[in-house]
């Protein structure tokens, strides 16, 4: 025996059985996917490049790093230590140097002897390191054949000449160049920067400028276009070519 509720059960089924029969009727059924033998391809083995038959394309686009050489390095880390630069003036080159192991031995030797005397305060004992007659040590431009101890003394700042000996020690304490190899004109000078343009210095080759000269002198020499202070040349052989101030 049913029950009202059983009742509207079936009646509810009814109903959706119904519906479910006119949207059949309205709305058209999906068309089936078809598969033909054509749509499914066998996937193609790897290709070789052309040169390089045998090898598929993934070995073939690797790049023989061996095969091309890396460039040299941009910087040089040896720079400031030693090397060559284009001299201030003349042809050729200048090896700058900064142990005076790497100069001749006359050269080391004469190096010696006038820091020693220099350190002294005394002019004089400069004047046996000195060369004299046509070959006499240069140290004014002004006038060559004068006295070079005299000529010192006039150009130092205090009546005793201490402050050109001290210049002359600061002068050889810096690094030095080599120049003219090979030449008659080869000689070691300091400082080493006197043959370097002067536009072209490094902030530690300024700082070795300045243990020299002022500020002020500097941006004169670069208006100049050239280090104008005092200089000293020494010959292989162990001979004093000159200390003097300017070109």
């Amino acid at each position: 025996m049913f029950t009202d509720s059983g009742n509207d059960l079936r009646r509810s089924i009814a109903s959706l059985l119904a519906a479910s029969m006119l949207v059949g009727s309205i709305v058209s059924p999906l068309p089936a996917l078809a598969f033909s033998s054509e749509s499914i391809r066998p996937v193609a083995p790897a290709q070789s490049l052309p040169g390089e038959a045998g090898k598929p394309v993934e070995q073939a686009l690797e790049a023989p790093s061996k095969s091309i050489p890396m460039p040299d390095p941009l910087v040089n880390n040896q720079a400031g230590t030693s090397g060559s630069s284009a001299p201030a003036s003349g042809a050729g080159k200048a090896e700058m140097l900064f142990d005076i192991s790497k100069a001749p031995e006359p050269v080391r030797k004469l190096r010696e002897a006038i820091v020693e005397a220099a350190a002294s305060g005394d002019l004089e004992r400069l004047r046996p390191l000195m060369n004299v007659g046509p070959n006499q040590t240069q140290v004014s431009a002004d006038d060559p054949s004068e006295d070079p101890i005299k000529s010192l003394h006039d150009l130092s700042g205090d009546p005793d000449g201490i402050e050109v000996l001290s210049i002359l020690l600061d002068v050889l304490s810096s690094g030095f160049a080599h120049v003219g190899q090979g030449t008659p004109d080869e000689m070691y000078v300091w400082p080493y920067f006197a043959q370097k343009d002067i536009k072209t210095l490094t902030a530690p080759e300024k700082v070795d400028l300045m243990r020299l000269v002022t500020a002020g002198d500097y941006a004169d020499m670069l208006e100049f276009g050239g280090y104008n202070f005092y200089r000293v040349g020494i010959t292989p052989d162990g001979k004093w070519k000159f200390f003097s101030p300017g070109e």
